[in-house]
């Protein structure tokens, strides 16, 4: 329905060209900020793709003689106290912030759907044991549970995508309990079901594409969230380990002792993580608006 009223306003927008040109010009129309964190997550996903050919030097070479070297020349934005190209360590550090943020959002939806659809379907006991963990798992903020299982796992990146992801469970599973619920009282499941169409199949092949809108929303907004919870993991030394450049680990290793002497090591890595914070709340809040017709004017 959502899609079906979006098609709707794009032919009466007169975008002036069809399909996916056409979808993009009434985005970037209708939606501007949200083109714009469309943008700026599109320059981090090709800084990410095509660092080895966008950076002259390499993230992990260190050099006594150039240590802390200032912004300018060979090093754009600088050299850290090890002499390492900060440039080449912020476009290297896209690959570990967007891994570990779309890792762990696919891995939180993948189990909050399961676990929110069998509850909402399912309902009985096992929504009333499963409601009861979202809720104590709720009850930490994302930052405390991330930590708790870091802490446990230990720093690695499949770790901290890991732990990134469970706290991640019971926002999705919520969302997707809810619309299950509305879901499941429609005609079209007595229809189903009168016909004969198993319980699992009917969840699986009716319901569950009926909640993709709202995942996708929720999805999208929590990517920021995991990416800078990531930075915070590392930035506490629970993130990822040396030698993979992170931006939390970039400013662990600066904010205290380089602040005042060397401050591009802490603006450029603060930069990169508030844009791309900034560029997918942006994205998220515009694919909201489009995939809820409540949420527009």
């Amino acid at each position: 329905m959502a899609g079906g009223t979006y098609q709707a306003e794009l032919s009466r927008a007169g975008a002036g060209a069809t399909g996916v040109w056409g979808q993009a010009l009434f985005f970037v129309r209708s939606y501007p900020l949200g083109a714009i964190g469309a943008v700026i997550m599109a320059i981090f996903v090709l800084a990410a793709i095509f660092a080895d050919v966008i950076t002259a030097q390499s993230p992990l070479t260190t050099s006594a003689r150039n240590s802390l070297a200032a912004p300018g020349g060979t090093f754009w934005m600088g050299a850290d106290f090890m002499g390492r190209d900060v440039y080449a360590r912020i476009v290297y550090g896209a690959r570990i912030s967007l891994a570990v943020g779309i890792g762990s959002t696919t891995l939180g939806c993948l189990i909050g759907v399961s676990v929110g659809l069998a509850s909402g379907y399912l309902g009985g006991w096992f929504d009333l044991i499963v409601q009861r963990v979202m809720d104590i798992m709720q009850a930490l903020p994302l930052l405390v549970l991330a930590l708790v299982f870091a802490a446990a796992l230990g720093p690695s990146l499949p770790n901290t995508i890991i732990s990134i992801a469970i706290p991640l469970v019971p926002s999705v599973a919520r969302v997707i309990r809810s619309n299950t619920l509305a879901l499941r009282e429609l005609a079209f499941v007595e229809a189903a079901q009168a016909i004969g169409m198993s319980e699992w199949r009917l969840a699986i092949r009716h319901i569950l594409p009926n909640t993709v809108a709202p995942l996708i929303v929720l999805a999208t907004a929590q990517l920021g969230s995991t990416i800078l919870t990531e930075a915070s993991l590392s930035f506490l030394g629970l993130g990822v380990p040396e030698p993979f450049p992170s931006w939390g680990r970039m400013l662990s290793e600066s904010a205290a002792e380089y602040m005042r002497s060397a401050p591009w090591l802490v603006i450029f890595p603060g930069v990169a993580i508030s844009l791309a914070v900034f560029g997918t709340n942006l994205l998220g809040d515009a694919l909201r608006d489009i995939l809820d017709p409540r949420q527009r004017g």
